[in-house]
């Protein structure tokens, strides 16, 4: 009777020292893919971040001035420096001519040579007897005025209202073929594989929480 009832304690023993190691060796694993889970967590948020900057300023930039009263406009020069710097995007609105002041930054086309258009403060205003606007400006890096005054056309003219810096020239940089070519076929292939990994990833969870659940 002794001899038998000390071989099942001695077989319990031995099956209990022998399960003690497996679980140690399951847990090193574990906390070793804690790092990977945290590296993918912040993958994703990062790739959202990435995502929703460009929605917004697709937004503002190209859906944005056909919706709502205002236009965009890139800086080309530095002669609006520091207040605007050349590849900045500057938001301007309408207002009546008659209310442009000194101070204001405007975009105008000048009366001179290629009457390309110009964004600099206003330096004087002169009224004239037939409601026309004439103005003097000058760019706040320039160390003169413009040589020249420019009389605004029609009633509306256009003040800065804000400024969108640096964002000029990532619009330049994707006009250039190489970088359309990428996101005419890259864009579409991140997108199905995010996709993909957002429908593959809960099955992977669940996986894992099933294993899990079977070696406890």
């Amino acid at each position: 009777m002794t001899t038998a009832l000390l071989a099942p304690l001695a077989r319990t023993t031995d099956i209990a020292i022998t399960h003690r190691p497996a679980r140690q060796l399951v847990a090193e694993p574990r906390t070793a893919g804690l790092g990977t889970r945290a590296a993918r967590l912040v993958g994703r948020w990062l790739l959202r971040l990435v995502v929703t900057v460009a929605v917004l300023a697709f937004g503002v930039l190209a859906v944005g001035p056909h919706v709502l009263d205002y236009r965009t406009m890139t800086m080309l020069t530095g002669s609006m420096s520091p207040v605007i710097d050349p590849g900045d995007v500057t938001i301007v609105t309408p207002l009546p001519v008659a209310e442009v002041a000194e101070g204001m930054i405007i975009a105008y086309h000048i009366p001179i040579d290629d009457h390309r258009l110009v964004s600099h403060r206003v330096v004087s205003v002169e009224h004239g007897a037939d409601g026309s606007v004439t103005v003097e400006t000058k760019g706040d890096a320039n160390d003169a005025v413009d040589p020249w005054k420019a009389t605004l056309q029609g009633d509306t003219a256009y003040e800065v209202r804000a400024v969108v810096p640096e964002i000029g020239n990532a619009i330049e940089a994707l006009r250039t073929p190489v970088v359309s070519q990428a996101l005419v076929y890259g864009a579409p292939a991140l997108l199905a594989g995010w996709l993909l990994l957002s429908i593959w990833r809960p099955a992977k969870v669940e996986q894992d929480d099933d294993t899990e659940g079977d070696r406890a």
